[in-house]
This record gives structure tokens, sequence and C-alpha cells, in this order.
């Protein structure tokens, strides 16, 4: 398990993390591995995912992964997520007592927030990282308005990054970006078709690369 101050530093250089959400719990594991094959290195498992503890718990085990649980929703699934291997919590909302209990078990919150009270709210709890979700019609220009009267935040969107539009969100401040649909199809899944999968990655993670400076990716 990777140290708040890790998780910050590595989405900090690598600018861009994978995020799984599937139903078919067999289909999780090689469509991370696609993604990691092609070079993410923070990456998130949902816990919509059936049996999701035992993914962070097997990915969490290997150099250089940082791993993540999202869609955390009580303080028992954020204790469970970092007992499995999790060095950082996600939520899709605000809430203090999740943040509280991701910080007691010694790991990174990230909770989701949509408009600016909410990220102020989420930084008063002491969260890290905040979570730009769902995606607003500005997009990155939203990004920027936010960071104006409030720099001190780090805002993440996991919702409606493209390899497309991810570099306007970084150069609108944005402290990093979660790649959730635009990487991990549905349809491509279900064929097993993880070499698209992993092309994806890699077109993502080289629209980063002008954004990028990633210390972990040749561990």
């Amino acid at each position: 398990m990777y140290t708040p101050a890790d998780v910050l530093t590595a989405v900090e250089h690598c600018r861009a993390s994978a995020i799984l959400r599937t139903p078919d719990e067999a289909s999780a594991a090689p469509a991370m591995e696609a993604a990691v094959h092609a070079g993410f290195r923070v990456i998130e498992f949902t816990l919509t995912i059936p049996r999701a503890m035992r993914r962070i718990s097997e990915f969490a085990g290997r150099d250089g992964l940082i791993v993540g649980a999202g869609t955390v929703l009580t303080m028992e699934q954020a204790r469970q997520a970092v007992d499995a291997g999790a060095s950082f919590v996600v939520s899709p909302v605000v809430d203090e007592a999740v943040i509280e209990t991701a910080h007691a078990h010694g790991a990174l919150a990230m909770p989701g927030c949509h408009t600016p009270t909410e990220f102020f709210r989420a930084h008063q709890a002491g969260a890290q990282l905040q979570k730009l979700f769902p995606a607003p019609a500005g997009g990155p220009s939203y990004v920027k308005s936010c960071l104006g009267p409030m720099p001190f935040l780090r805002i993440v969107p996991t919702n409606g990054v493209t390899a497309e539009n991810v570099g306007a969100f970084l150069n609108a401040g944005a402290f990093g970006a979660g790649f959730v649909g635009p990487l991990f199809d549905p349809a491509e899944m279900a064929d097993k078709r993880w070499d698209l999968i992993e092309a994806r990655a890699k077109k993502i993670l080289l629209a980063v690369a002008a954004h990028t400076r990633c210390s972990i990716a040749d561990d």
C-alpha cells in the first residue's frame, strides 16, 4: 500500500488513471491488465464490480502499481478497500465519514464534487483530491472557473474525459484525469478484445504525454 503522499505524486506526474466499472467479474482482471500493459500505473476498480476487493488485492500486490477503490459509499466499504490493499478511496459524493475513514486507515480520499461548494466542503474535510463528477457542460472551462477563486483545489475529472479533450482539461488546471468508458469499451470487453483496449490505452497515454512525467512507469 502506498501513502497518500505517494498517490499525490503519482497522479501529479502520470496525470492519468484507468478506472474500471463492469458487471462482469471475469472481464475485470484481463481488461485492467490491458491498461497496465499499455502503461497505466494508477488504476481503480469500482466496488460495483463483483468481488472487486479480490481484484484490488491482486493488483495492489504488484510493484509500481497504485491501486484504488471506486464507488465507495460507506465507512465499512472504505475500511474493507484499504484492508484489501487500496491506497486511495474514491466516492461519487462528498461524505465526511468516508473521508475520515480513509484517512484513519492511511489512504488518500477523493470524493465526488460537482459544485464549488462541494469542492470546498471536500477540501475542508481533508480530501487531498477532488473528483469532478458528473462532467459539467463547460468541461475544461468549468475546471478553470472553479480554480480561479480556489487555486488550492486538486480537481480530477473522471467523467467525459477522452483522448481528444484531456489536453484541454489539463491545460485548464486539472490535477489529473480518470478514464472510464472511453478506455474500457463495453462492447470490446464483451468480445474479450483486450488488444483493442490496450491500443486505446496507449492512445490515451500519448494524448497526455506532453503533460506527463510518470516516475513510476519504468518500475
